[in-house]
């Protein structure tokens, strides 16, 4: 009986046990990546068994992105040092991979939220919202800013987090409430950035949980004034106080054709027993 190290196979052979395309192995041996253990006067590749392990070891550092420059040099200075580096390397490059999926997912996630509320949105509607505790970004602006000025701020803002698409976030307007209750209702202080994932560190402002009212306004910003109005003349039928900021925020951007479609969603945190 042929001991394992005398057993060779056909490249059809040694590409059917390993799953892959025989085309592989052939580009493989053109590089010089993994040659032919014996080559025959007609042309024909022959592989040996103790060639698997090696072989196993290229296409799992493929799996892992590893490009075939590296894996040569790699195969070149094999020791158990340089493997664990690399691994160590490449687990790492995946480990942000894995990251940038989630919030991916987290965005389409969102979306698919949006979309669902927006099939059932009652515009008229006013109520009352339980919602968490979250950290934004936020970035300080006053009335004497011009739009282009704020755009920029925000871009920097935002690549700070090396966000994939700058529309992975969303973003709005923060007015304060003492200005909502003075009727100043164009005079914001900062644009927000939420984040698709979960950012912690200092600086950040903290949009508390608790009870919010929220309400809607579709239209261009012009139209938000008045909305305003029919929302603090329902704050005081139904005995509501308001603390902290007003959020703005676009909820239809990416379904509509005219501003005149447009839908900014408000929501205002509302004084309770605790507050």
């Amino acid at each position: 009986m042929l001991k394992e190290e005398t057993i060779l196979f056909t490249i059809g052979q040694f590409a059917a046990l390993h799953e892959i395309n025989k085309k592989t192995l052939m580009w493989y041996d053109e590089i010089g990546l993994l040659k032919p253990v014996y080559i025959k006067e007609n042309g024909y590749r022959y592989y040996s068994y103790q060639q698997s392990s090696t072989l196993e070891t290229i296409l799992t550092l493929r799996e892992l992105n590893v490009s075939l420059n590296e894996i040569k040099h790699f195969m070149e200075h094999r020791t158990i040092d340089s493997f664990d580096h690399l691994l160590k390397e490449k687990t790492a490059q995946l480990s942000q991979t894995i990251s940038r999926l989630k919030a991916i997912q987290k965005v389409l996630s969102n979306h698919q939220q949006n979309i669902k509320m927006l099939r059932s949105l009652d515009i008229s509607e006013i109520s009352l919202v339980q919602k968490q505790s979250r950290n934004l970004v936020s970035v300080d602006v006053s009335t004497n800013s011009s739009f282009e000025k704020e755009v920029e701020q925000v871009i920097a803002e935002t690549k700070k987090y090396h966000l994939h698409r700058l529309h992975d976030a969303s973003y709005g307007s923060m007015l304060p409430v003492e200005n909502l209750l003075q009727g100043k209702f164009d005079e914001y202080t900062a644009l927000y950035i939420e984040m698709p994932y979960p950012v912690s560190k200092k600086g950040l402002h903290v949009q508390p949980a608790g009870t919010y009212l929220r309400a809607f306004c579709k239209g261009s910003w012009d139209k938000i004034s008045d909305r305003y109005k029919e929302i603090l003349a329902y704050a005081d039928t139904h005995g509501l106080s308001f603390y902290g900021f007003a959020y703005e925020k676009g909820i239809n951007e990416l379904v509509i054709d005219t501003f005149d479609e447009y839908i900014t969603q408000i929501e205002i945190p509302v004084k309770t027993d605790e507050q």
